[in-house]
């Protein structure tokens, strides 16, 4: 994957002191590289049933959509609270400093429905378990999750216990 972590501009101090900043911008508008990376998550879902990808906002709806097209599945976004505009479920979860929430359609997923809950990005795991629990919710069941990058020093993955959490960049500091 290295070739596709070189495409990826690396920003410190951004959005604050100490932050070093992952943009995948730089990946997102090389066409061969933004077709690499959809390629290559959809190969690790190959011959897997799903009928959902949960993509979270935001640059989640960048990347949920293509694989939905490839993996012959739909689309369900997941939200920010009261961007919507139907009823429906929310969840809210902790931050360091606080909380945030996420809402999904109460008609989003359907009982049973193999789901893949789609991000761009897995630091802490606190909005990709939330996610995971909306669509628990809903009764759908998590298949994996799949993110582009992985801060892995970040250990999020110990907040999707039990699930396929893929990535295909992974940074260790």
């Amino acid at each position: 994957m290295n070739d596709l972590k070189k495409m990826i501009r690396e920003v410190p101090d951004w959005p604050k002191p100490g932050i070093l900043f992952y943009d995948l911008t730089t990946l997102l508008k090389d066409k061969k590289g933004f077709g690499m990376l959809i390629e290559r998550l959809c190969e690790h879902y190959a011959g897997k049933t799903i009928d959902v990808v949960a993509g979270v906002e935001a640059r989640g709806f960048i990347f949920a959509p293509a694989l939905a097209m490839k993996l012959g599945a739909g689309f369900v976004p997941v939200r920010k609270p009261k961007k919507l505009p139907w009823k429906t479920t929310k969840v809210t979860y902790a931050l360091e400093y606080g909380s945030d929430s996420l809402e999904i359609h109460e008609d989003a997923v359907q009982p049973g429905q193999k789901v893949l809950v789609c991000d761009d990005l897995l630091a802490t795991g606190g909005t990709a378990a939330a996610t995971v629990e909306l669509v628990r919710k809903l009764k759908g069941e998590v298949v994996g999750t799949c993110f582009a990058v992985e801060l892995s020093f970040l250990n999020g993955r110990s907040k999707l216990p039990g699930l396929d959490v893929f990535s295909l960049i992974q940074y260790d500091k």
